[in-house]
């Protein structure tokens, strides 16, 4: 055995065929294959959280009593590694997964991974995996590892407390661009029915149970030929909040760039931040602020806002062409999607790939 970033090695026997793998990564989709290893911490609360390794991917053991599976203890986050044009490998602002994976996991009532396991553990699992990162062929293609740390109490008990037993593990994925074909306007179906989130609730955590709360709605969303929905504050109906994984933002004729504030119901997004960022460094005036349903109609009524998009790790920004309810369809977009959120899209992926000079700081090197 050897180690890596303080993490035990324990390579596979079997790994895939270097000929199978590129094959793989020739047409990856999103989330359907997956690399040799995993990246495994394990935390009791008699010893804290032990040494970690890297270890053959495969199935977990877990006891049918595990509390995870009764009480959903667990969280995730979703972050990329990206390949650069000289071979190396570099992911995006890490350090923002592992705070909010900290703030996930305090809500959870699991133990918070300090931030330097939870890097570590992203380079030890891609320096053992390199091999799965996607080379791009063009500036055009969008391809990456995709990496998804995860929480689970494991504990074997049925009384409802936190769990004295906690697995953490990164697993990884070989991914295509989120669009086939290129990005275009989606149409989003505003929910009348359900609620994503509550004042008091889970609504910041990026934990299962929001996106299992948001699966009725996007079942609802596709019965009206819609890609995605959009959901409401739950107290008063009003407010916009965000999508079933992304967040939102809206665009001014007059440069103001705003996106729904964090009132603890909605996911505090890195790409969210990043926008904010990056809208302000092409001198528009990023806001954050409540933005009610009514707001959003109006202002595209009248030309005030001029474009509606989308953001997340996994489609970077989506342009919203419609929003379509029991009572009417809102044309977002005249179909190009919208200047600003092309642009913003455009510096993102860039930094990302390695193609700009990072102003931010924001890369940090995998392998």
């Amino acid at each position: 055995m050897s180690s890596s970033q303080g993490f035990e090695l324990r390579p596979t026997t079997t790994p895939t065929d270097a000929g199978q793998r590129d094959e793989i990564l020739s047409n990856p989709g999103f989330g359907r294959y997956f690399t040799d290893h995993m990246a495994h911490v394990r935390w009791t609360h008699a010893e804290g959280w032990n040494a970690g390794e890297v270890r053959p991917y495969g199935p977990l053991s877990l006891d049918p009593a595990a509390s995870v599976l009764h009480y959903a203890q667990e969280i995730f986050e979703g972050v990329k590694a990206y390949r650069h044009a000289d071979g190396s490998v570099w992911t995006f602002r890490p350090e923002k997964n592992a705070a909010r994976f900290q703030a996930s996991a305090r809500r959870l009532a699991l133990p918070e991974l300090d931030a330097e396991t939870f890097i570590g553990s992203l380079k030890a699992l891609v320096s053992q995996d390199v091999d799965w990162v996607p080379t791009p062929a063009s500036e055009a293609e969008e391809s990456s590892l995709y990496l998804r740390p995860f929480m689970i109490a494991s504990e074997k008990f049925l009384g409802v407390r936190p769990s004295k037993e906690v697995d953490y593990y990164v697993i990884a994925s070989p991914a295509a661009a989120y669009f086939k074909g290129g990005v275009k306007p989606v149409s989003i179906w505003l929910s009348s029915n359900y609620n994503r989130a509550a004042p008091g609730g889970t609504g910041f955590a990026k934990c299962g149970g929001n996106y299992a709360a948001s699966l009725a709605a996007q079942k609802e969303a596709e019965t009206h030929g819609c890609d995605q929905v959009a959901f409401l504050d739950a107290v008063e109906s009003k407010w916009v909040e965000e999508l079933g994984g992304m967040n939102l933002f809206f665009v001014f004729k007059d440069g103001r760039i705003v996106t729904p504030a964090l009132t603890g119901t909605i996911l505090e997004g890195v790409t969210r931040d990043s926008v904010l960022q990056l809208a302000a460094d092409a001198g528009l005036k990023p806001e954050e602020r409540g933005i009610s349903i009514e707001e959003w109609r109006e202002g595209v009524h009248s030309g005030e806002i001029t474009e509606v998009f989308a953001c997340g790790t996994a489609a970077v920004i989506t342009p919203i062409g419609e929003l379509v309810s029991d009572n009417d369809r809102l044309s977002c977009s005249d179909g190009s999607g919208g200047e600003v959120g092309k642009s913003i899209r455009k510096q993102l992926l860039d930094i990302q790939y390695g193609r700009v000079e990072d102003r931010h700081g924001w890369l940090t090197r995998l392998a």
